[in-house]
């Protein structure tokens, strides 16, 4: 697959202001018996396929200074489901993709969000049984519209929607346990700290590596 061309975008509308990446396919297997065509075709579309897209109309949005950029993730790449695995990976790469593209365009006025849907299409009916009937495709859609309208300011987040409920889907870090400066902690003495370093009870959500990192800086330096 080669990079995408945003010339005639630009040719026809004088701009990319909008971009929602939501091109995918499914096939689904378990691990143990997925074979190298159903791994390599699944990134090929869903991660390799926005790249492909997103950097020409990132360009484009950067010398304007102004761009919306809507990545629909899954809760297969969230949260994980059996027989996903190809999915659930490339899923998980496009929140990577997307919040990186946060920070670079946060200057240029880029707004980079994550969608999350579950909804009714071809590629889900079947899986969804029943509960289909639940879940209008349709009802995503404010939210995607939002994510993409000059109003929104949010940017770096994951937002999911379905079945008329909305939500906001995070990434954080809890304090955790310090061992201390230089220290190399045993196996034994990490596992007995298992539950502090496990506690969520207090957590960060951080916007970019450098938030963790202070983090860890704070306890360095006592």
């Amino acid at each position: 697959m080669e990079p995408a061309s945003s010339k005639t975008a630009v040719d026809e509308f004088g701009g990319v202001d909008i971009l929602v990446n939501n091109a995918g396919i499914l096939r689904d297997k378990s691990f143990a018996n997925m074979e190298t065509a159903e791994i390599e075709s699944v990134l090929e579309v869903h991660l390799r396929g926005a790249f492909y897209v997103s950097q020409p109309a990132f360009r484009v949005m950067k010398d304007n200074g102004y761009g919306r950029l809507v990545f629909t993730s899954s809760n297969a790449g969230l949260f994980g489901n059996f027989g996903q695995a190809n999915y659930g990976a490339a899923k998980a790469g496009l929140v990577g993709l997307a919040n990186v593209l946060a920070i670079e365009g946060m200057k240029y006025n880029i707004k980079s969000n994550v969608i999350a849907p579950v909804a009714r299409t071809r590629m889900t009916e079947d899986l969804l049984g029943p509960f289909a009937e639940m879940v209008d495709p349709n009802q995503v859609t404010p939210m995607v519209v939002f994510l993409c309208s000059e109003s929104n300011e949010y940017t770096h987040e994951i937002f999911t929607a379905g079945g008329g409920r909305y939500g906001r889907v995070f990434i954080g870090t809890n304090e955790g346990w310090f061992a201390g400066q230089g220290a190399v902690p045993s196996v034994e003495e990490l596992s007995e700290h298992l539950d502090e370093i496990r506690d969520t009870t207090e957590h960060i959500i951080p916007s970019n590596i450098n938030d963790e990192l202070m983090l860890l800086g704070q306890m360095l330096a006592g």
